[in-house]
């Protein structure tokens, strides 16, 4: 825009209007495709009142490209998104968690499997924020859900590198790519909330992030008892294209409320809910084609010496890396959600400004 000026990057201008901002960006191939907000440098200003962190910190150095996302350049792109000021925090968050080096950040972008960045929050801010974890938490329709994952994806493609078919080379790709985020629907849980099993406390906020292929719904309308309805989930766990099925990798349950409740009632614990999909999701290695076969005895499954085709291996690094959580509006649907493999999830407080902004959410909104 023609008054925009930048904290540290080079000015942009265009002719002053949206429409010339979009094509000028989407030109330069520095969007997902969709229509962005102009970042100018008013709406990054008032991203930058949520944080304390200098406009010119390096938050991270995010691979494939090596690209340095200061504090400034995340506002941008999350002003492109159209998060709101409020959801800074998180984007920021979510963005460190992706650079710790069991994330493999770099193996998640340029892989040619198709997975995506899933950040999950839990803890107060979800509701200060609005995030849905309820009905559609995983679809569309919620700007807090929306804008924060796009906030995510436009520093995966501007900052690490990851445009489609030169640093992301997935091979179909995903819608899952656009936007990822929901909250854990922790007032409907009948367990404790995911952040405190990872060793949070209640009152605190985090965020977290997975390395996960889209949600594969898991329909069971007709089980009225706990190990009905894992079975059912077992057998949506034990599919043979999954990259966890050679025993790598922390994939996902995600419960919706009313089958959480039915487990719950019959006294299952979340470990003893892991530990029985763990067993129950495993595949007998003769299942898979030779050529499979062979490739996984060589660098896929552990111990690989002692597998034969009467062997059943596990979809799980061990029953503690499969992950429980609760969300979703009532319905007998829950969610499996595959990971990359070489991925670990990564949980992370959230640093909020010691005076934070007097606005609320709802003043935004206004």
């Amino acid at each position: 825009m023609a008054d925009s000026f930048a904290l540290e990057s080079d000015v942009i201008r265009v002719p002053d209007t949206v429409e010339a901002v979009n094509d000028h960006y989407h030109a330069q191939g520095l969007t997902d495709g969709l229509p962005i907000i102009p970042p100018t440098a008013e709406a990054v200003q008032r991203m930058l009142a949520y944080t304390d962190r200098s406009p010119w910190e390096v938050v991270a150095v995010l691979p494939p490209q090596k690209g340095q996302a200061t504090v400034e350049k995340i506002a941008i792109n999350a002003v492109m998104a159209g998060c709101l000021p409020p959801h800074f925090p998180v984007v920021l968050t979510a963005i460190q968690a992706l650079a710790e080096e069991s994330y493999n950040l770099y193996g998640v972008l340029a892989t040619t499997h198709p997975c995506s960045n899933l950040v999950i929050v839990n803890g107060p801010i979800a509701r200060e924020l609005d995030i849905n974890a309820g009905y559609n938490a995983l679809g569309q329709g919620w700007r807090s859900n929306a804008s924060i994952g796009r906030a995510v994806r436009l520093v995966m493609i501007n900052i690490s590198g990851a445009r489609p078919g030169i640093l992301d080379r997935a091979t179909q790709g995903t819608p899952a790519k656009y936007a990822y985020c929901f909250a854990e629907n922790e007032a409907q849980s009948p367990w404790e909330p995911f952040h405190v099993e990872r060793g949070y406390a209640a009152d605190t906020s985090t965020v977290t992030v997975l390395g996960a292929e889209g949600p594969h719904n898991i329909n069971d309308h007709g089980s009225t008892s706990a190990e009905e309805i894992l079975n059912t989930m077992a057998g949506t766990m034990a599919i043979l294209g999954c990259n966890n099925a050679f025993g790598t990798g922390e994939p996902m349950i995600i419960f919706g409320p009313e089958h959480a409740a039915t487990v719950a009632a019959d006294g299952f614990t979340k470990p003893q809910i892991k530990a029985w999909l763990y067993e129950h999701s495993k595949l007998q290695a003769s299942r898979f084609s030779a050529g499979n076969f062979a490739r996984f005895t060589q660098r896929g499954w552990a111990a690989a010496e002692d597998i034969t085709p009467d062997t059943f291996v596990a979809t799980a690094a061990s029953a503690d890396s499969i992950h429980v959580v609760v969300a979703g509006g009532a319905g007998k649907h829950s969610c499996f959600i595959p990971t990359f493999g070489h991925t670990q999830a990564i949980t992370l407080p959230l640093a909020l400004k010691d005076q934070t902004p007097a606005a609320s959410i709802e003043d935004f909104r206004r």
